[in-house]
């Protein structure tokens, strides 16, 4: 299971393999696209680029020694798949089909 918060009821989606929905609203997101490892998704541009930025980057700073406390920002919260450098190509080439289906539209 992705992401899913018991005490609201938000679940972002139930499978890696399926396709993201809005937790409010039930609808899938535009912003997505499927890779072999799972699903890339955003809710916007903001966000999208973001993650890119994010994957791109050659050296990430972990965690503080001394802070044990649990991360909640965007980026502590991907799939770990996609945080790991291994499959950074497979993330790009999908964020570039996102942005290429938007400039199709």
């Amino acid at each position: 299971m992705a992401k899913d918060w018991r005490p609201g009821g938000v679940t972002l989606h139930r499978d890696r393999h399926a396709p993201a929905t809005d937790p409010y609203f039930g609808v899938r997101l535009w912003l997505q696209t499927e890779t072999r490892h799972g699903w890339v998704w955003a809710y916007n541009l903001e966000h999208l680029d973001l993650i890119r930025r994010f994957v791109q980057a050659p050296l990430r700073e972990g965690i503080p020694w001394h802070d044990h406390g649990r991360k909640m920002t965007v980026v502590a919260r991907l799939p770990a798949w996609m945080q790991q450098a291994k499959n950074r190509d497979d993330v790009l080439r999908a964020i570039a089909r996102i942005h290429a289906s938007l400039l199709r539209t």
